[in-house]
């Protein structure tokens, strides 16, 4: 039994305290624990006080608005709807500016201009001839654009209307006319083309031709 004991006591470190020994370890000031101060934060508030704030808010962002809303309200007057307004200008022969247009049809078959009698044809078409001859002001100003937008205008017109015009003529002035007919837009082309290659000389060499192309033709036309 004292083998025993001695055996088991030579296991423990001097400088550990037997198990059943009534020491006392003794604490050394380094090693006492740090105490962390807690603060309540000043910029915690309660929820409802947040919700009462969110609340006020949005009530003097809406009351501004209802009140506008009631004026608007107030001020707004009946509208009276009538019936659908009378054609373009309200003058004949002017009705299918309002009508849809046939979009699946070719287009020379949904041409805007609409025909005339031969002699209001021949008519119309001296007043193109007129617009046509009056670009030469414009080619002095080089304004190139205006002259092309005047000519590929102005000469649409005068293509249907002598078309309309060469339809009631006999065979043998429909032959006579074909040949002046093409000469004439042949020199419209070349002076548009001048215009857009911004060239002064050929604009007022094509231009000389395209006016006398057009004597030519007008006096066929009667």
């Amino acid at each position: 039994m004292a083998s025993t004991t001695v055996a088991m006591a030579g296991i423990v470190s001097p400088t550990t305290p037997a198990l059943n020994s009534t020491a006392k370890v003794s604490t050394s000031p380094s090693f006492k624990p740090a105490m962390l101060p807690i603060r309540a934060s000043s910029s915690s508030q309660p929820a409802d006080q947040c919700s009462r704030r969110a609340l006020l808010s949005l009530l003097a962002t809406a009351a501004p608005a209802a009140i506008f809303a009631k004026e608007a309200l107030a001020a707004a007057t009946s509208i009276k709807v009538e019936g659908p307004p009378p054609p373009s200008g309200g003058l004949p022969g002017t009705d299918n500016a309002d009508q849809a247009r046939d979009t699946d049809l070719p287009l020379k078959e949904r041409f805007y201009l609409q025909p005339l009698s031969p002699s209001d044809a021949a008519a119309r078409a001296k007043e193109s001839a007129k617009d046509i001859v009056n670009v030469k002001a414009l080619i002095d100003k080089k304004a190139w654009p205006y002259v092309q937008n005047d000519l590929r205008l102005k000469a649409s017109y005068l293509r249907f209307d002598i078309n309309t015009v060469i339809a009631s003529k006999s065979k043998a002035e429909k032959k006579a006319l074909k040949p002046l007919v093409d000469k004439l837009f042949d020199e419209i082309n070349n002076l548009d083309y001048a215009a857009r290659s911004k060239s002064v000389p050929n604009a007022n060499k094509y231009y000389s031709t395209t006016v006398s192309s057009l004597n030519d033709v007008l006096a066929k036309l009667g």
